[in-house]
């Protein structure tokens, strides 16, 4: 039985799902208006994760990821370039689908848009004035934070801590508001900016009520999950609580999960756009292969900080490649195997044993750290059985079964080995020839001129081996 870190009860707890067999999951998506960052595509990677092992555990998932596509960054991004707000979003909606699907991202079930939106959002306002949560100040409309009496519960912050911390807010904002705690759910227009009109003139959404609005449209007016990177906890998440519940009355969310940041440097800095300290998945996978960048992310449970380094990533590389190597060695031995008898019986029970395992770790949490160490367990399991002289095809078609879900599910795909180019085949037979021909001299010229061509040979009792170098 899955259970889950809720952020608002501070607790882990069994999944108990709305509707059984569904998970109905709200994860906040990116402000588009520049490159994701690693430390943005490490909540994208952590919900996809968990959205798989899920559906691996025989859930349907309808996974809601919504993009920001006006805000006062996309705002001024427009103007430094000289082209509107929508075409700034556009250009990094698109950018973000095609670094999210390097990373092997699956699409979420639908990534709603802020612009198409619009009325629900007016809709959902105008509800949360008329019940007295929201008011109108000069064009701007405001939440009433107080008349919510239990802001700050997935905090844990109380309203007197809070509002020693907005009292020392200045600015024209600050002035015109009730209480220094109130924020913002519509914003008057400025000259020259994106706006629509409303019955308190034209102006845009405030950054909050658009989740509130795109969930409970989506998903219903409570839903299972809500998810997002731990910045979001507070204000975004506390306030997404405060509009939503007093607008329908019901519970928002079941369960709040937020996900670690990426670290960086000496200091373990928390990588962001604003400390200028981050790096680009753009950039990245120009350089790093795309798989090695995700299982870097996917094998670290959510909850957990990440620290990104050379060195990380080399060791990230090399674990990757001894699975890509299992992998590449039951294939290698599939077309001998042998079929099924009754010895297998004690192996396919073992095989039954690991993935119980397997189960019972990710089921915790999805704690990906220790599901993976048992994949390594699996893997260290199959290069064993295939020393042996005679192996099973029962037993190895099990055992590539779970190896290929469970390294889906941390969104590692292997496919089968390519072939090798003419060249390299023929120099693969000659060197086995002068192997046979002992012919040493000959056999190591080649095999040092394979090495050259990133190709390493294994020599094994069942025959040569090969695969590429990391």
């Amino acid at each position: 039985m899955i259970k889950i870190y809720n952020t608002l009860t501070r607790k882990k707890e069994l999944f108990t799902p709305i509707n059984e067999g569904k998970v109905g999951m709200y994860v906040c998506g990116p402000t588009v208006y520049n490159y994701i960052h690693i430390g943005n595509a490490r909540s994208t990677v952590a919900f996809d994760t968990i959205r798989r092992y899920f559906e691996y555990r025989g859930y349907q998932v309808d996974y809601i990821s919504n993009f920001t596509d006006v805000d006062d960054k996309i705002i001024r991004v427009a103007n430094e370039l000289g082209v509107t707000a929508p075409e700034v979003a556009d250009r990094f909606i698109q950018a973000f689908e095609e670094d999210t699907q390097a990373l092997n991202v699956e699409p979420a079930t639908l990534h709603p848009r802020v612009m198409d939106h619009m009325p629900d959002i007016i809709s959902f306002i105008q509800t949360l004035v008329e019940k007295g949560y929201g008011y109108e100040a000069n064009g701007d409309v405001y939440y009433r934070t107080r008349k919510f009496t239990s802001y700050g519960k997935l905090s844990d912050q109380s309203i007197d801590e809070l509002e020693i911390g907005a009292s020392q807010r200045t600015g024209e904002e600050q002035s015109q508001k009730e209480d220094p705690l109130d924020f913002a759910l519509w914003k008057k227009a400025k000259n020259g900016e994106i706006s629509w009109d409303s019955p308190w003139g034209k102006g845009r959404p405030g950054w909050h009520i658009e989740c509130s609005v795109m969930a409970t449209k989506h998903l219903g007016d409570t839903i299972d999950i809500h998810g997002g990177g731990q910045d979001l906890e507070f204000p975004h998440h506390e306030n997404e609580i405060a509009q939503s519940e007093a607008k329908t009355g019901k519970k928002f969310a079941n369960y709040w999960m937020h996900n670690g940041f990426v670290t960086i440097g000496e200091e373990d800095q928390k990588m962001s756009k604003s400390l200028g300290n981050f790096i680009t998945v753009h950039e990245l996978i120009q350089t790093v292969d795309p798989q090695v960048i995700r299982f870097f992310m996917a094998t670290t449970q959510y909850r957990r900080p990440i620290r990104y380094s050379e060195m990380t990533m080399k060791e990230a590389a090399t674990n990757l490649q001894r699975l890509r190597n299992t992998f590449d060695n039951v294939q290698f031995r599939l077309p001998t195997a042998i079929g099924h008898s009754e010895a297998d019986a004690h192996l396919l029970v073992e095989l039954d044993q690991i993935e119980q395992r397997f189960i019972e770790e990710m089921d915790d949490d999805f704690n990906s750290a220790n599901g993976i160490t048992v994949v390594y367990e699996l893997a260290k399991w199959l290069n064993t059985y295939l020393e042996k002289s005679e192996v099973s095809a029962a037993v190895l078609e099990k055992g590539k079964a779970l190896f290929t879900q469970w390294l889906s599910i941390f969104g590692i795909l292997f496919t089968s080995v390519e072939l090798l180019d003419e060249e390299i085949e023929q120099l693969i037979e000659e060197r086995t020839q002068a192997r046979k021909n002992r012919d040493f001299a000959r056999s190591d010229e080649i095999r040092d001129l394979l090495k050259e061509k990133g190709i390493l040979l294994d020599d094994t009792p069942q025959g040569t081996r090969w695969r590429r170098e990391a």
